[in-house]
């Protein structure tokens, strides 16, 4: 990278905000106001702090991603989207986007077990891509950020749409998906809206189609299926995160992960771990301090 970037217009950043937008987490937002306080922001902790938010990390990706910077590929790297644009114009677009309007406290509960598992599940599909040699991690992480990313939405449309996903989660089996219970609710579900906002935030088009397919494991790994190998091994990374950290548990409200238990064995056949491997690989994650939700 030689040239400093361009400061960014109001304009620009308005553009990049309008559509779908995910309120950014209230701590976040404080951290990221201090650390404006200081005499010279450090990039590396402003991309941190963003990349634990997937409504700033979004809108961020949105941004560089867009025709104004003229990039070759898609980027799922926050830490180089926020080197590209700079420090004063993250700082622009991070006030920018301020929570329009106050969340309750109720629905800030709700939505903390959204972002506490998006932080987490990133982690830990960062963790594991590193450990088994996945050769993009910054889309392994982009992917455990960014795929419950409908959840908010439906949220939002549907105020009773978490008891329906506890419902989703309890009724999973070999036949039936989580999408199935949503679906059938709904006639939509959060995968299918994730799928929208990741093109609506111009993520690389792979990562969108692993978001529209991450409860539908079950075809994507039989040996007849013709899923693109890509997007088969994001998502075994982000199956083997989700049950790590115990989504079945903070999202679906479940003492068991009957999700994973219908797709586990096709998922580490794909992968080529056995149980005892990945029971190991799990227990090394853990001691690393991911996978740590407070349920």
């Amino acid at each position: 990278m030689s040239q400093a970037s361009p400061q960014l217009t109001e304009e620009q950043i308005r553009q990049a905000l309008q559509g779908i937008s995910i309120p950014p987490q209230p701590q976040i937002m404080v951290d990221l106001q201090l650390e404006q306080l200081v005499p010279s922001p450090d990039l590396k902790v402003i991309a941190r702090l963003i990349g634990q938010d997937p409504g700033l990390s979004g809108a961020l990706l949105k941004l560089v991603n867009s025709p104004y910077f003229g990039l070759s590929n898609r980027i799922t790297s926050i830490q180089r989207a926020v080197n590209l644009l700079g420090s004063q114009s993250v700082i622009n677009l991070i006030n920018a986007q301020s929570i329009k309007g106050e969340l309750t406290d109720e629905t800030i509960v709700i939505l903390n077990r959204f972002w506490d598992t998006a932080q987490d599940v990133a982690e830990t599909c960062l963790s594991l891509a590193k450990k088994t040699g996945y050769p993009t991690p910054d889309e392994a992480y982009a992917l455990g950020l960014f795929h419950n990313c409908g959840i908010p939405l439906m949220l939002k449309r549907f105020p009773n749409y978490m008891m329906v996903l506890e419902e989703a989660y309890a009724s999973v089996n070999e036949q039936v998906r989580v999408v199935d219970v949503e679906n059938r609710q709904y006639n939509t579900n959060h995968a299918v809206v994730g799928y929208f906002i990741s093109r609506s935030w111009r993520l690389p088009e792979h990562v969108g189609q692993a978001i529209a397919n991450h409860h539908n494991a079950q075809s994507m790994f039989d040996e007849d299926s013709t899923t693109d190998i890509q997007i088969k091994n994001l998502l075994a990374l982000l199956k083997m995160a989700e049950h790590i950290c115990g989504c079945y548990r903070a999202l679906g409200g479940q003492d068991q992960d009957h999700e994973w238990n219908a797709i586990a064995s096709r998922v580490l056949d794909h992968v080529g771990l056995s149980e005892y491997d990945f029971e190991s690989l799990k227990e090394t994650i853990l001691e690393m301090g991911s996978g740590r939700i407070n349920y």
